[in-house]
């Protein structure tokens, strides 16, 4: 039987027998420790699983003890804190926060009641647990994408610093979505102010003009999500068998110099530029491609080059034209990327540059500080573009 299907037979037993959990011990034997046992962390291994696992914490509690202590390779990686099934996890926090503190090499955390997971770390303070979870599901509505990030906590997937990187995204989407959700239903002056600069309307965006056509805006948001969901509804299913290949865009063909054949501009690496232009908008960026390799260039001078992209190595990798600090180092193992030799971050798909956008913006404060491009006595002539 897979993960998935498992979990789903577990979702039908809690819809079952959940309302027959009355006390902490029966909920963690019917509810709680097959989720383990799901995730690999078999409660009858000791290697894996260590209930009661001491986590003293000194000058506050003695014999402070939580409830399972998970395991990967003899180190505890999560610690889990089981309520019963009917009890609010909101009033434990500060009890599971405390466990956390005290075992600086546990950097996840969750805490049930069998239905409900909330899974926590430390990304404001380093081994102080943040006051919201990263990650949160409830087995009465389990989606697809819960079983997707809970395949994440798998023994034989386990990652502390992968792990981190999800709560960062997760609370980077939390945060977008709500400034999205608010700025679609208030349509609040900034919002307004921007869809009015990125559309053809050639006008002065004085307070009162704004104010004039911010009902027009809303309507205009109103027709288009209505229409959004007119189109998703008519749209033909995703299993239609497709009569032809579709032929490739422009955006995925290769596009070859006319004056060095040797030149190619791959598609990644034009996806790469977009994704940095993306990230640092209004910026004066560009690429310029090599024999070797895709350079992402500031005001267009060669000596002033954010990044260099490899892309026909097996593995594809970027150079940034900053000399990586220990910081840097942190947030790339952070991000589940490598390094190489000679500074190279290994970077499957263009994609991946967005997990370490502040590598990015060092790179481009770097090159925007002209003490940085000075000759110094003795030094080369350096040719800029």
């Amino acid at each position: 039987m897979d993960f998935k299907e498992r979990l789903s037979r577990h979702v039908e037993h809690v819809t079952n027998v959940g309302s027959h959990c009355d006390s902490e011990e029966t909920t963690k034997q019917a509810l709680i420790l097959p989720v383990l046992d799901i995730l690999g962390f078999s409660p009858y291994d000791p290697t894996r699983v260590k209930a009661e696992f001491c986590a003293d914490v000194p000058g506050v509690k003695a014999n402070e003890r939580v409830d399972y202590a998970l395991f990967c390779n003899g180190v505890p990686v999560m610690f889990v804190e089981a309520k019963s099934f009917r009890e609010n996890l909101t009033n434990h926090a500060p009890q599971l926060a405390r466990y956390f503190n005290a075992t600086p090499e546990v950097t996840i955390v969750a805490i049930t009641n069998g239905r409900e997971w909330r899974f926590f770390t430390d990304l404001n303070n380093k081994n102080v647990m943040d006051k919201e979870p990263f990650f949160t599901v409830d087995f009465l509505g389990l989606s697809a994408t819960d079983i997707e990030q809970l395949s994440r906590f798998r023994h034989d997937h386990f990652q502390p610093e992968a792990l981190r990187t999800l709560a960062e995204e997760s609370v980077y989407l939390a945060a977008f979505k709500t400034v999205i959700k608010k700025s679609i239903l208030e349509c609040d002056a900034d919002f307004v102010r921007y869809v009015v600069g990125k559309s053809t309307i050639q006008r002065t965006l004085t307070a009162k003009f704004i104010e004039s056509i911010t009902p027009i805006v809303k309507q205009a948001v109103a027709q288009t999500m209505s229409d959004m969901v007119v189109n998703s509804l008519s749209a033909p299913p995703a299993t239609e068998p497709v009569p032809e290949a579709p032929l490739q865009t422009h955006e995925e063909v290769d596009v070859i110099d006319l004056l060095n054949s040797k030149i190619v501009t791959t598609a990644a690496e034009r996806k790469l530029l977009a994704i940095v232009q993306e990230i640092l908008p209004g910026e004066p960026l560009s690429g310029k491609d090599t024999e070797s390799y895709f350079t992402v260039l500031y005001q267009n001078k060669t000596n002033r080059w954010l990044l260099r992209y490899s892309g026909d190595k097996k593995r594809p990798s970027i150079q940034f034209i900053m000399d990586l600090t220990p910081q840097h180092l942190t947030e790339i193992r952070r991000a589940g990327l490598e390094v190489g030799p000679g500074n190279q971050i290994l970077i499957d798909k263009p994609e991946n540059l967005m997990r370490i956008t502040g590598l990015l913006f060092d790179a481009l404060a770097y090159c925007q500080n002209d003490e940085n491009f000075k000759l110094k006595k003795g030094s080369p002539i350096e040719a800029s573009a």
